[in-house]
């Protein structure tokens, strides 16, 4: 049955990116992703072909999700950031996986072109907008993008160490200082 298919991937995919969160990608096992998805390692092998072919699955899907649940607004970047932020606090899988696919993954493999296509977008609509004069040219669009992501993500990359110093630092209050930091970016 076709649904049936399809439900299978879907549960490996929620399974795998689990398991990729917490464990990272050389750290997760195939068996531990089947037992979850209700399914077994045949259907992985079967569906994507190996482990590593799963792991791009689960970040093209993440990246997929983000990109459509959080749209760029090159004309609202403390907005956009804030956005992301929530989708961060809201999904902690996505940074978690993230992190992991950064250390286990940078240079050696090519890169995915749904991450390069997003990327190339969200640049096309900052220089838009820097053209327009809407966002400043101190920076070009790429280093900018790259600010405003950074600045997004800040709280989900920092060690349990450094985030005791911001102990009484509720979601609201992160984010308020997500908004500014961007919007300081983008002063004249």
């Amino acid at each position: 049955m076709p649904g049936d298919a399809e439900a299978t991937k879907r549960r490996l995919l929620a399974a795998g990116a689990r398991e990729f969160a917490e464990y990272g990608i050389a750290g997760a096992r195939v068996d531990r992703i089947a037992e979850q998805a209700r399914s077994n390692k045949a259907q992985i092998y079967h569906y994507f072909g190996s482990k590593d072919a799963l792991v791009d699955a689960v970040f093209r899907e993440l990246v997929a999700n983000t990109v459509r649940d959080v749209p760029i607004d090159a004309t609202d970047l403390p907005g956009y950031a804030a956005r992301l932020f929530d989708g961060y606090c809201d999904h902690p899988e996505i940074p978690r996986i993230a992190a992991w696919y950064r250390l286990e993954r940078a240079g050696t493999r090519s890169p995915l072109q749904v991450i390069v296509a997003s990327n190339q977008h969200k640049v096309a609509a900052i220089e838009a907008a820097q053209r327009a004069g809407t966002l400043p040219a101190r920076w070009d669009a790429a280093e900018l993008l790259a600010l405003v992501l950074t600045v997004a993500g800040m709280w989900s990359g920092m060690t349990p160490e450094f985030t005791t110093l911001f102990a009484g630092h509720d979601r609201a209050r992160r984010r308020a200082v997500i908004v500014a930091a961007v919007t300081a970016l983008l002063a004249p």
